[in-house]
C-alpha cells in the first residue's frame, strides 16, 4: 500500500528542503511519489496502479502519496502545476518527475529504468 505522506513525514522519508539546500534522499529504498488531489480524474485512474505497484515492487521501492490540496506548501516547492505528477526517486543521484496518467507498463518501465538499474 502506498503511504500517505505529510509535509513531517516527507522530510523524514524522502526529502527536507528545508534543511538541506542541496538534493539528500533520507529513505533506505528508492521512491516513487505520487503527487495527487481527489478530484482529480486522472489521479483517480493512476491511483490503483500505484497500489498494484506497490505489492509488485514491495520490498524494492517505497510508493507515498501527496495529497496536493493538503499539502499545497510540499508541492509547491517542487513546483507541481499539473497532477497527477510521480517523483522517481532513486536511492542515489537526482530525482526525475514524470507528468500525467501513465500506464501502467510505462510505469513500470520508468522504476526500471530509473529507480532499479544500477549505475557504475
Amino acid at each position: 500500500m502506498a503511504e500517505n505522506l505529510s509535509k513531517q513525514l516527507f522530510f523524514e522519508k524522502v526529502y527536507n528542503y528545508e534543511a538541506n539546500k542541496e538534493w539528500k534522499y533520507e529513505g533506505e529504498l528508492p521512491c516513487v511519489v505520487d503527487f495527487w488531489a481527489p478530484w482529480c480524474g486522472p489521479c483517480r485512474v493512476v491511483g490503483p496502479v500505484i497500489e498494484e505497484l506497490s505489492k509488485e515492487y514491495a520490498g524494492k521501492v517505497n510508493f507515498y502519496k501527496v495529497n496536493t490540496d493538503e499539502e499545497q506548501e510540499l508541492a509547491g516547492a517542487f513546483g507541481i502545476r499539473s497532477i497527477p505528477s510521480l517523483l522517481l526517486v532513486p536511492k542515489s543521484g537526482q530525482p526525475k518527475m514524470a507528468v500525467g496518467a501513465l500506464p501502467k507498463n510505462a510505469l513500470k518501465e520508468a522504476i526500471d529504468k530509473e529507480l532499479l538499474t544500477t549505475v557504475s
